[in-house]
């Protein structure tokens, strides 16, 4: 089991449950606007959210932002230190740092004392793309070897000032370097492990990308909190850390959905069907799995297994609970009639 931290009354670690986090794409300093998407990501299901810290202009938002943030405030910092001292000061919930990049030993040292004093913890963020250059004339090229490496060169510098309230992530954008690299450090360390894929890509990709990655990671055991990294908005990052956690069997809460692939036997436009409940599911938080199926006759027998679903035909289709049928249903009437029924269960 990892070592436990704490973020904000949100434990990682330590046999506590995964998170969910994201990261605002707002201008941090627009204090506003950055609380209407950290509420709208909450809404999502996202648990810890980070926001860039670039100014100080920023850094002093931060304290405005954490007053009215239902979740635990992370703040992202590169190469200025000072501005990781305001932040902290200001009440940021956890602070995350690439030891390397923000100075001498003597600026480790003052953002380590004060996330002591302030006992907040300091997240390790080792990325592929900005690995030091003796470790990378080393290795002669990125490679899980490098990324673990550079995360313990940095955790050693920590615990040198007498901290190690310690998080440690290691991204790459390629997904069997950064899945080699967190289960390398899984069998290195006990620290706990934010696991992700950076630079994913778009909605599909990155979805996609991070489903491999991340998914993979947490069936075989790994991780301890979570990002889907997406070019898109945030929101969306939580809906995929949301299907990941259920796909891997980590989590079961909220609604599932099955549905059948189509085939010749299909007499229903099953795609815009299981799209319809698929978004209608959004707003159900029952732990629940919910069949589309495009065959009436076989269609509740395959699914037997979900709790209700609904099953096409021509110009009508079967709604049935536990592979028995309930009702037949005109075809119009199909995704209200499930949803009636989802009220009840």
């Amino acid at each position: 089991m990892t070592k436990q931290i704490n973020v904000g009354g949100v434990l990682i670690g330590g046999g506590a449950p995964v998170t969910i986090q994201s990261m605002t794409n707002t201008p941090t300093q627009d204090v506003e606007a950055t609380l209407e998407q950290i509420r709208e990501l909450t809404a999502a299901g996202c648990e810890i959210v980070r926001v860039a810290v670039p100014d100080m202009e920023s850094a002093r938002a931060v304290g405005k932002i954490k007053e009215h943030s239902s979740i635990p405030v992370v703040v992202d910092i590169h190469f200025d230190y000072k501005l990781a001292l305001e932040a902290i000061a200001a009440g940021a919930d956890k602070v995350r740092i690439n030891p390397g990049n923000i100075g001498g030993e003597d600026r480790v040292k003052a953002v380590a004392d004060a996330c002591r004093y302030h006992n907040i913890p300091i997240r390790i963020g080792v990325n592929g793309g900005s690995l030091e250059k003796d470790i990378l004339a080393k290795y002669g090229k990125i490679c899980p070897e490098a990324m673990v490496e550079s995360a313990f060169g940095h955790i050693r510098l920590l615990n040198k000032f007498d901290f190690d309230d310690i998080c440690v992530s290691l991204k790459s954008s390629s997904v069997p370097v950064t899945m080699k690299a967190y289960q390398l450090m899984r069998q290195e360390s006990g620290y706990p492990l934010h696991i992700g894929v950076t630079e994913a890509g778009t909605v599909r990709m990155g979805t996609l990308k991070s489903a491999v990655g991340i998914g993979g990671l947490l069936a075989l055991g790994v991780g301890d909190t979570m990002r889907v990294s997406l070019s898109a908005d945030p929101v969306e990052e939580v809906y995929a850390a949301r299907e990941i956690l259920k796909a891997a069997g980590v989590r079961r809460e909220g609604p599932e959905l099955v549905s059948c692939p189509t085939c010749g036997r299909t007499k229903i436009d099953l795609i815009a069907l299981a799209n319809e409940v698929e978004e209608r599911l959004k707003t159900v938080d029952k732990p629940i799995t919910v069949a589309v199926m495009g065959c009436a006759v076989n269609g509740p027998g395959e699914a037997r297994s979900a709790d209700c679903g609904i099953a096409g035909g021509i110009g009508e289709g079967l709604l049935f609970q536990k592979g028995e049928i309930v009702k037949k249903v005109p075809q119009d009437r199909l995704v209200d009639e499930l949803f009636q029924l989802i009220e009840e269960l």
